[in-house]
């Protein structure tokens, strides 16, 4: 085997993994706010949705930022 694929599949690994860590941050959040929104405050399932939709692309958002650093 050719030393560059072995550095090559390490670093698609290690992608995959940044890809988990952004998706799981992601919906931890939107479920967090969802729930909150929903049955702490009491919200409409639209206006629920909504902010789920929104806190899971910003955490989405800051947890790709945080990985790629």
């Amino acid at each position: 085997m050719r030393p560059g694929l072995a550095w090559q599949r390490a670093g698609r690994e290690v992608a995959m993994k940044h890809w988990r860590y952004i998706a799981l941050h992601a919906a931890v959040a939107a479920v967090f706010i969802f729930l909150l929104q929903r049955y702490g405050l009491n919200a409409s399932l639209e206006s629920s949705l909504l902010w789920a939709l929104t806190f899971g692309g910003c955490a989405a958002g800051l947890a790709y930022a945080q990985a790629n650093r």
